[in-house]
């Protein structure tokens, strides 16, 4: 589904339980104005947030940036899932052969967000020209995956993603996330402090790139 005033509205996709409550819950538990809760598959969320002001895909992006959405769900013309239909994604078939069934958790009708302008200094660039290109041609996907950038070596596939993350608005910390979940051999680096200190040192090396090579 998408609304008909499609610029008024951000998606956010692909959360978690803890982060749609730490953005878009208060702290006495109850919703902010202005939104649609959908569990899409368990424990997998979308939120819809009604803008007062028309956004640009510029804004749209900044702020799903920081609103942890998946930076693969891209905002230009979007559509999210319906409440009420099945995730016939494959991966959500259970060994019974049955979907999961989106749900709706909660919406609010009353009116619109007063979401703040970005500041342009702040907007996620809209192009990457440090990343390194995945393998297969120029094609640009929208999903940034890990052995996209393999380079036959762990370290510097490490580097080359990290790097193409940091490119594409990804903070710190959710880069440390991508390179945890994605990469399963961490034989040269045995032990969680090992592990820390090695994500540490790359993701330095990669923001101080970013930092020394990029123009506004």
């Amino acid at each position: 589904m998408q609304p008909a005033q499609e610029p008024r509205y951000l998606l956010a996709d692909d959360l978690s339980w803890p982060v749609v409550c730490r953005h878009h819950r208060c702290p006495d538990e109850t919703w902010k104005p202005g939104r649609m809760v959908i569990e899409t598959s368990p424990r997998n969320y979308q939120v819809w947030i009604h803008s007062r002001r028309f956004l640009s895909l510029t804004e749209k992006r900044y702020w799903l940036n920081r609103l942890m959405s998946d930076p693969g769900a891209d905002p230009d013309n979007r559509w999210g899932r319906c409440p009420g239909f099945r995730n016939r994604k494959e991966k959500h078939q259970d060994p019974s052969g049955h979907y999961p069934l989106s749900r709706l958790i909660w919406v609010d009708w009353t009116g619109p967000v007063e979401i703040p302008h970005t500041p342009s200094e702040l907007a996620v660039p809209t192009s990457s020209p440090l990343s390194h290109q995945p393998h297969g041609g120029g094609v640009c996907r929208q999903h940034l995956a890990r052995f996209d950038y393999d380079r036959g070596n762990e370290s510097a596939t490490d580097f080359s993603y990290a790097l193409a993350l940091a490119r594409r608005g990804y903070a710190p910390p959710e880069i440390r996330r991508c390179l945890l979940s994605e990469r399963s051999n961490w034989h040269n680096h045995r032990g969680p402090k090992r592990v820390d200190r090695y994500i540490d040192r790359t993701i330095r090396r990669v923001m101080a790139l970013i930092e020394k090579t990029y123009t506004p």
